[in-house]
């Protein structure tokens, strides 16, 4: 563009000192001639770097997935195909499940067995509380019965107290005394018959572990430990299930399968270090990279242009989506060894990131070109910056090899 700038003006300079002789061509003359496009071209380029910057690092870049399978197992079917669009959910590959569904048949049925105990356990626990519920009420009959005897002793002896005062007195039969005394013998014999039926009540109850009588503790210990059973067989066939579920394994976005290394019989490896194959996903950035002092007045909005090698002569529309305002030299690993000296300097870029108007178009990975922003300062000067930016993707056509 600058060369046909020149060309005009040389053309109006021919005109105006040669053609026409409109004014002497002296010294005075060329001089100003010579360094008018000179100071005119260098601040039309100063002006048009920030009302309208360019860049010559525009890339297009995807998401890029290392697909590993999270179980390990021999693969039976690559559905995949290398370099083929894929929707999200479609199946990548399989791994063999039937180790897989083994591991969780026998999961299943350890749950089964554990829950068999559980119900065992809680049925002992009811026998034992039903059994601690019957002693109890043993003790309070029992504790009855000593209270009824109690009194009837204590009214045999009353009685007896009375006769042996009367037979003293000469007033009493003897007979009635004696009768006194084998009640009040046989009261105290039933007492003491009570009192130890309610002992041993007492000593059934008295083995108490943590305020429950010890049968009811040990059902209850059983019990606790049946459901801890239960519950490591439910996780065990939780994991078991898991794992037969990803022996399947299903692409998580639309993109492309590339370097596609499985084949069927190979094993599949449930290690980091290991993927089975790329996927490269639809979903992708275009960023343009400028110098920190271009970005004075590029805003969120403004209309952009790229041209890229895989589209010779086009020119595609675009927004500025945002400014990524980090870099790597903002970041500092953590470390106890400091920073050596003398490390070669990395390039101080920000990248701008653009979003094409053209959502159906494809655009390669990897994809390399140029490109312009377009500022809401100066407008009538940015004209310039579009007629090179065609300019530019014209020459896209040539393609300079010799061989």
């Amino acid at each position: 563009m600058e060369v046909l700038l020149i060309g005009i003006y040389s053309i109006f300079v021919w005109l105006i000192f040669f053609k026409f002789k409109w004014l002497p061509w002296n010294i005075t003359s060329q001089v100003i001639v010579v360094t008018l496009p000179v100071i005119g071209l260098t601040v039309l380029i100063l002006v048009l770097n920030i009302v309208a910057p360019s860049s010559h690092d525009v890339r297009v870049i995807n998401y890029v997935v290392q697909v590993v399978p999270r179980v390990t197992g021999r693969v039976i079917e690559v559905p995949a195909e290398p370099n083929r669009l894929m929707k999200k959910g479609s199946v990548l590959f399989r791994i063999d499940p039937v180790p897989f569904k083994n591991e969780a048949a026998a999961a299943e049925a350890k749950l089964v067995e554990a829950r068999a105990k559980l119900n065992d356990a809680v049925a002992n626990l009811s026998v034992a509380s039903a059994g601690a519920r019957e002693l109890r009420e043993n003790l309070k009959a029992a504790s009855a019965q000593v209270g009824v005897v109690s009194a009837k002793l204590d009214l045999a002896r009353k009685r007896l107290e009375q006769n042996r005062e009367l037979v003293s007195t000469g007033a009493g039969s003897r007979f009635e005394l004696e009768r006194a005394e084998t009640d009040a013998a046989e009261a105290q014999s039933q007492l003491d018959s009570a009192r130890a039926a309610e002992g041993q009540v007492v000593q059934k109850l008295s083995a108490v572990v943590g305020g429950d009588q010890a049968q009811v503790a040990s059902a209850k210990a059983q019990l606790a430990a049946a459901n801890a059973q239960v519950a490591s067989a439910q996780a065990q066939l939780a994991d078991a299930n898991w794992k037969l579920s990803e022996t399947t394994v299903y692409a998580a976005a639309d993109g492309y399968p590339i370097n596609v290394q499985l084949r069927v019989g190979s094993t599949a490896s449930a290690f980091a270090g290991f993927p089975v194959m790329s996927f490269v996903e639809t979903e992708q950035w275009v960023i343009a990279l400028y110098s920190q002092n271009e970005l004075r007045a590029i805003e969120p909005g403004n209309e952009a242009e790229i041209a890229l090698k895989t589209y010779p002569n086009r020119i595609i529309k675009c927004k500025v989506d945002s400014i990524v305002w980090a870099t790597g030299t903002g970041q500092l690993p953590f470390g106890g060894a400091l920073s050596q000296p003398g490390m070669p300097p990395i390039q101080n870029m920000i990248a701008v990131k653009l979003s094409p108007e053209d959502k159906d178009l494809f655009l390669a990975a990897g994809a390399v070109g140029n490109g312009a922003i377009y500022t809401e300062h100066v407008e009538p000067v940015q004209i310039l910056r579009k007629v090179i930016m065609r300019i530019g993707t014209k020459i896209d056509w040539l393609i300079l090899k010799l061989h």
